[in-house]
């Protein structure tokens, strides 16, 4: 036995890129893309996928290794990228349109992007970037998408857009299959709002089986209809592009929605599934019922990002919602830990103990190798009390390759196999883990990650702020804000700013999602004997501030 080993029949590499091959086969005729009035099947998807690889390498002579960048929502072309960027061999690198100019132009030069692929909405947005890039730097070749449904958009003087590119490829394309099972696949940031960026890099093996590991963990059956309300820029949805493939099921998409969207293309689709962050479960939990439509079933949601509140999920799960909860990171592609539900024990609990258990992230996915909480001084496991904080730390096929071009940073989080999330939590006695607290003082909001350093950097350039510290405020919508407490400097000329003047300034400086919702002036920040700032003093002043949209039953703008 000790003599067997890898021949050319059971060595080829492991890659999501198998899945559409086998279904466009099987289901070809079946409905693989939904968008408005268009429907493409897996068959169609399968070769528009093809001549999308073809033209990336026949015409632009992408190499393996070379990355392909997209900024655009939930769009077929958006699906299709996911499948045929890697199937010439290059890297795919999807870019939230969210971010500001001078970010995602960091964001391109970081990357070393050959091709920006841009939804006409965000053309504006992709020029300005591509005009801070360096004088030196070769600038990506940028195609527009073009959108039938979008009748004001004028791309006049492109001579090559999507569609365009797509007839100059073969959809008998033969794709480049990845010379190992750890080539890289994607590139995705962790966060876009710094300019040292860091550039997490996933191999075709590790997508492979966090696309898999999410079918079984959430036991998604063949041919499932999944609404698209999580941005596919977003950490690839979660790796769900690649599983829905697998499973032959059905993507509707959405360029933008609120809550009376959702509940109409939920009836229309017959939707089953859809992923989101908590902000996704208030907006249907506060969808006034004149504009909801019934379900026709129950619709299954994933959810991640931060602990959905019990009293939005005890809301949803009475419209007959069924809500599951994970847990992961940009490192791991995907959810690697998730609340996972014992109904026969759990059911027969009050509604108020049944969502405070559903809150918790819950335990490793099936083929997440291992998880654990430890102590920081001591490397040890914390003893499960439900009390005792440690860092999460995880291992397994599912942690990234490393950050792009950052040796030194890949070594800090990665050792002796573990990746050290940074987030600090506790082990409860049942083995279930419930995060506490974030070492890197992440705030999430609506799903999005937003490093409280960063923005402090931001504010600091603000010319009457002598000190800023910003810190998580609770809120009922978006489950977090950004919340700033700030120091004036002394002697100002004129009168001192007013938190509407600060909050304007930072929507000039800063990408709007990540600008502060609630700006508090004290005489001077709490701090440590050693004058490091007291950041556990300014939450607790946070939480007393309450939410921001209390009793609301919508943000100021109920579009994403």
């Amino acid at each position: 036995m000790d003599r067997l080993g890898p021949n050319s029949a059971n060595s080829s590499p492991l890659t999501p890129l198998g899945f559409i091959e086998r279904t466009a086969v099987v289901y070809g005729d079946r409905p693989a893309v939904v968008y408005n009035q268009t429907v493409y099947t897996w068959s169609e998807t399968y070769r528009r996928s093809l001549r999308l690889a073809s033209a990336l390498s026949s015409v632009l002579r992408i190499s393996p290794g070379d990355v392909v960048s997209i900024l655009a929502p939930n769009i077929p072309a958006m699906y299709e990228m996911h499948f045929g960027v890697p199937m010439s061999g290059a890297v795919l690198n999807t870019i939230n349109t969210r971010l500001d100019a001078r970010t995602v132009s960091v964001l391109l030069r970081h990357s070393g992007a050959r091709v920006l692929f841009v939804d006409p909405l965000s053309l504006s947005l992709a020029r300005s970037a591509l005009e801070l890039l360096p004088a030196g730097d070769s600038p990506p070749l940028l195609i527009p998408i073009e959108d039938p449904y979008e009748n004001s958009l004028d791309l006049t003087g492109f001579d090559l857009t999507y569609e365009k590119f797509l007839n100059l490829g073969d959809p008998e394309f033969r794709w480049i299959r990845p010379a190992s099972e750890w080539s890289p696949i994607i590139l995705n940031y962790t966060s876009g709002t710094t300019s040292a960026p860091k550039g997490v890099v996933h191999c075709h093996r590790g997508i492979f089986l966090v696309s898999l590991d999410s079918l079984i963990d959430w036991s998604v059956p063949q041919h499932p209809v999944l609404l698209w309300t999580l941005p596919m820029f977003h950490a690839n949805g979660w790796c769900f592009p690649w599983g829905v493939a697998a499973v032959a099921g059905t993507n509707v998409c959405l360029r933008r929605f609120d809550g009376p969207d959702v509940f109409a293309a939920i009836d229309s689709h017959r939707v089953t599934h859809l992923c989101g962050a908590p902000v996704v479960l208030n907006m249907l939990a506060n969808t006034p019922p004149a504009k909801r439509r019934p379900l026709n079933r129950t619709v299954k949601i994933l959810t991640a990002g931060a602990p959905p509140p019990a009293a939005v999920l005890a809301r949803v799960e009475s419209l007959g919602f069924a809500v599951s909860h994970g847990y992961g990171l940009t490192e791991t592609a995907g959810l690697v830990v998730s609340c996972a539900w014992k109904g026969e024990k759990w059911d027969k609990l009050p509604a108020g103990e049944r969502a405070r258990m559903k809150a918790r992230q819950g335990v490793r996915t099936p083929s997440m190798a291992s998880m654990d909480v430890i102590d920081g001084e001591t490397g040890r496991s914390v003893p499960w009390d439900g009390v005792t904080m440690g860092e999460v730390v995880l291992r397994g096929g599912h942690v990234m390759l490393g950050y792009l071009k950052d040796e030194e940073t890949t070594a800090k989080t990665i050792k002796d196999g573990w990746f050290f999330t940074g987030d600090v939590g506790v082990m409860h006695s049942d083995g279930y883990l419930e995060i506490k607290d974030r070492s890197k003082d992440v705030i999430i909001s609506g799903g999005e990650n937003i490093s409280s350093v960063e923005v402090e950097s931001l504010m600091y350039g603000h010319p009457a702020v002598n000190e800023a510290a910003v810190v998580a405020r609770p809120d009922d919508y978006w489950g977090e804000t950004p919340c700033a407490f700030v120091g004036l400097k002394a002697g100002l000329a004129g009168p001192p700013p007013t938190e509407a003047e600060v909050i304007a300034w930072c929507r000039e400086k800063m990408p709007h999602f990540i600008v502060p919702k609630t700006v508090v002036f004290l005489p001077e920040l709490p701090k440590t004997s050693t004058g490091k700032i007291q950041k556990f003093v300014l939450r607790n002043m946070s939480k007393k501030l309450g939410s921001l949209t209390a009793g609301a039953a919508k943000p100021p703008s109920s579009k994403l």
